[in-house]
């Protein structure tokens, strides 16, 4: 239906692009050798987390933090789950160019249809995952709320309402994590602001005003 939104899993995506490593072809570095050595990871999976990540963090046993395409994320989204034995999938090499083909291929076979990918992430000091907006075409990913008064009058400074996230973490609910074969969700009468030229950029804070990352994420390693 026109104006619904089409929620794609990073990973479908990604498999379709052909985005798949065969581990067993990957030579570890000495550095990847040591992280997969401290945090207990296989060391080929910690060389492609390396050499898709834009800067590593730390990590706990079996996981990475990374900071990839802006977003802080476990193993730079690489991943083994759901992945045929003995390889890993990854993101679309541009997950909003991925969601703007998308968009542009339903609307030529006549379907007026805004695309989000995303993946699924963790948030700090929380169990268990969320789900993250990688790439968005059709409406707007945050609703500036700055300016708006609250139940007192008082004035909003800083507010904003991350739309794209939250689209993304209820049909997380809809496609799962394991064995649900659901990698496409349908968002219906969700109240976003359609139109042309939103991106995911709209979205992503610098790491010096971010709340978290200016304290923890100035020394990545």
């Amino acid at each position: 239906m026109d104006r619904d939104i089409l929620v794609f899993s990073a990973k479908v995506v990604g498999v379709s692009q052909g985005r798949l490593l065969e581990l067993s072809k990957i030579s570890p570095s000495e550095k990847a050798k040591a992280l997969a050595t401290l945090y207990n990871l296989d060391p080929s999976f910690a060389e492609v987390v390396l050499r898709e990540s834009d800067a590593v963090l730390g990590g706990v046993e079996y996981a990475l933090l990374t900071i990839k395409k802006n977003v802080v994320i476990a193993n730079a989204g690489v991943d083994q789950s759901n992945a045929p034995p003995g390889y890993v999938a990854l993101w679309p090499e541009d997950p909003q160019r991925s969601a703007e083909d998308l968009r542009r291929r339903f609307r030529e076979n006549g379907l007026d249809v805004a695309v989000l990918i995303t993946d699924s992430r963790t948030l700090p000091m929380r169990m268990g995952n969320s789900s993250v907006a990688l790439g968005v075409s059709g409406f707007r990913p945050i609703e500036d709320l700055r300016g708006r008064k609250d139940l007192y009058g008082r004035t909003m400074r800083v507010k904003r309402l991350a739309i794209a996230d939250n689209i993304a973490s209820a049909a997380q609910l809809v496609m799962g994590e394991t064995s649900e074969q659901t990698p496409v969700a349908v968002v219906r009468g969700a109240p976003v602001q359609y139109g042309e030229g939103f991106r995911i950029d709209e979205a992503i804070i610098p790491m010096n005003e971010c709340l978290i990352m200016h304290i923890v994420g100035k020394r990545p390693l």
